[in-house]
């Protein structure tokens, strides 16, 4: 049997420290090492143990966790997790903590009802085992940031499957793009390399509830094409991406030659909510033919069976390749799954979307 992950938890909260630690150690695959109220008690104990994570809370004592950061991913880089409130400046903190080279974002855990507790916990679970899989790297820390058990249900939950694919009655092309770990970094790459009458774009990247809004608006202020969060009945037009709100499936309708999003409540869909199944088999749908799916880095496998039906519907289907994927797991199973058309590095996939999308 493979060494549990050896996870360090950093958070001035001591309520915050043990609620996760029980929460991860009750998985038999993770193993809490250490645990440290800021960062100078965290630098201190890693001089002689190194985890394999580290958990880190952003507004702490004596050092904040952004510094912290930096000083880390300059010296000895570990997959750091990011454990935000979303209150206050909480969300675009650890945003911007993305940029300094963390893995991943999760929300403080908080007592709440029987299933909120547990949809937490695989959230948790599955970001720490997800960062152990990632690759990081060293960065300059004097460079700037470019921007400020629950079931392990499929798409038939929210959306049933498809037994005849509708006529299309338009030939406007729609863009599908489904995104986990490691994600946040590859959209801001892909969407800043769109033109202002890029075709509309639905996007589902896993990330919490709040964090989503937060993230839609940086991205709008980087690139030439409008970013928002999704709401229910927004009309997918050129020029538009529309990022799936955290805890809330998004699906791609159509009405006669309209494309608009339907944002839906819904049990976890391949343990997420927003579920990239969801997104493209409502894009298998809905759009068929029309539809060009992206499946970008991430742990797992969701999207894959998704990306499948839109295959068999006529869509096109681009994944992102290995070695410029943070973690080679969503694209790898739908690749697996003979779901995609083409494999590409993630510098290749806007251009290449653009000329299929151009036909």
């Amino acid at each position: 049997m493979p060494d549990p992950i050896k996870v360090m938890i950093v958070d001035d909260s001591a309520v915050v420290r043990e609620t996760l630690k029980t929460l991860l150690q009750d998985d038999p695959d993770i193993e809490v090492v250490s645990t440290a109220s800021d960062p100078i008690i965290a630098a201190k104990k890693l001089e002689t143990l190194i985890p394999d994570v580290i958990t880190l809370d952003i507004e702490m004592p004596r050092m904040d966790g952004i510094s912290f950061l930096k000083q880390l991913m300059s010296q000895h880089p570990i997959p750091v997790v990011i454990c935000s409130s979303q209150a206050g400046s909480g969300s675009g903190n650890a945003l911007q903590a993305l940029e300094y080279g963390a893995v991943d974002i999760i929300e403080k855990p908080k007592m709440g009802t029987k299933q909120f507790l547990e949809e937490s916990k695989v959230r948790i679970r599955d970001v720490v085992k997800a960062a152990h899989l990632s690759k990081v790297k060293k960065i300059n820390p004097s460079a700037g940031a470019r921007m400020d058990v629950s079931p392990k249900l499929t798409a038939d939950a929210v959306l049933p499957p498809v037994r005849s694919h509708a006529v299309i009655e338009t030939t406007e092309r729609v863009i599908v793009v489904g995104a986990s770990t490691g994600g946040t970094e590859a959209l801001r790459e892909f969407l800043e390399a769109l033109p202002l009458d890029s075709p509309g774009i639905v996007i589902v990247q896993h990330m919490p509830e709040n964090f989503t809004a937060a993230f839609a608006r940086r991205l709008d202020g980087l690139c030439r094409i409008t970013v928002k969060e999704a709401e229910d009945n927004d009309t997918v037009v050129r020029g538009r991406a529309l990022i799936a709100p955290g805890n809330r499936h998004c699906l791609l309708k159509r009405s006669g030659a309209r494309y608009y999003t339907e944002v839906r409540e819904g049990p976890l869909v391949s343990r997420h909510r927003p579920s990239v199944d969801v997104l493209f088999r409502s894009a298998a749908r809905y759009a068929g033919k029309n539809a060009v799916g992206i499946i970008m880095t991430g742990m797992g496998d969701d999207g894959a069976r998704g990306m499948l039906e839109m295959k068999e519907a006529g869509a096109y289907n681009i994944a992102q390749d290995e070695q410029s994927c943070v973690v080679y797991g969503m694209p790898n199973e739908a690749v697996k799954r003979k779901a995609v058309d083409k494999i590409l590095p993630l510098s290749g996939i806007a251009g290449h979307m653009l000329r299929v999308a151009a036909q």
